[in-house]
């Protein structure tokens, strides 16, 4: 008989997110062990309750998915988790808050079908925010030249200072995106573009991106209206618009799926895996 496969969900928000568990439903997750308001301090008692109970031979049948709203709050839980684990007693372990991992690497695989990303030039739109920062980090690592773009300069060069320490090859530079001029300039010689800000905020104008003439490429993270890039759909699917290949988030969003279903099944096929930002991009290499 075999044993049922258990995902402990631990979740900074107060309550445990219904996405994230409908998603490890649709994976076949048989059980989820849910807990809210989970702070680092709490996380020993909880992964010890679930690696303690089965032994070595059968805990990759026992996984933990990290959630929640707060990415930095979520790191933290990870780094805790990782503590816990000795020789043989361990679990698979899977971040994704606030969907920033998934997001970013379906963003990145989506932009690798129609541009080269190594030696290419792209830009970030609100590249300080929790999926902008790890678009950014998998760009560099796939060798690309990353605009990093924020409204503060301060902030855009912080995050190529974070992701130097990361990948001390990457091709970075910081830009501030204050106004449109600035904006314009961001883009102007870039081949591709990714817009990650927050809802309803848009970023790059209409008239800036069908006027930027290098552009082949423009995937917009944000859903809700107005979009991040002017002129875009949310359903857009590498649409041809104004000769550029368009994504919108929904657009995005089958391919995040996609990954995040199998990223969850792929915690279930051994019990030693840390599947952050950089594991689900080269998972998605595989799918």
């Amino acid at each position: 008989m075999s044993l049922a496969k258990i995902l402990l969900c631990l979740d900074t928000d107060p309550q445990p997110s219904v996405f994230d568990a409908v998603v490890a439903v649709d994976a076949e997750v048989d059980q989820l062990l849910r807990h809210g308001g989970v702070t680092p301090d709490d996380v020993r008692n909880l992964v010890y309750g679930a690696m303690f109970t089965r032994g070595p031979q059968d805990l990759k049948n026992t996984a933990v998915f990290i959630g929640g709203s707060d990415v930095a709050a979520g790191e933290k839980l990870l780094a805790r988790a990782r503590e816990c684990f000795f020789g043989p007693m361990r679990v698979s372990l899977m971040l994704d808050s606030n969907g920033a991992n998934t997001t970013a690497a379906a963003a990145v695989l989506c932009a690798r079908k129609h541009v080269s990303l190594a030696d290419t030039t792209g830009t970030v739109l609100a590249a300080t925010g929790s999926v902008g920062r790890r678009v950014v980090r998998l760009l560099a690592r796939e060798g690309a030249s990353v605009r990093v773009a924020s409204r503060q300069l301060r902030r855009a060069q912080q995050v190529c200072d974070e992701v130097r320490k990361l990948a001390p090859e990457a091709k970075l530079e910081a830009w501030e995106t204050r106004d449109v001029e600035s904006v314009r300039a961001a883009v102007d010689g870039a081949a591709f573009v990714v817009a990650a800000g927050a809802p309803a905020a848009e970023l790059l104008p209409e008239g800036v991106r069908r006027a930027t003439t290098t552009l082949k490429l423009a995937i917009d993270l944000n859903a809700v209206p107005p979009t991040g890039i002017g002129g875009i759909q949310s359903q857009d699917k590498a649409v041809e618009r104004d000769g550029q290949i368009c994504y919108g988030a929904i657009g995005v969003g089958g391919t995040k799926m996609k990954l995040h279903k199998a990223a969850v099944r792929r915690l279930f096929e051994s019990n030693d895996l840390v599947l952050d930002a950089e594991e689900i991009y080269a998972l998605g290499g595989e799918i």
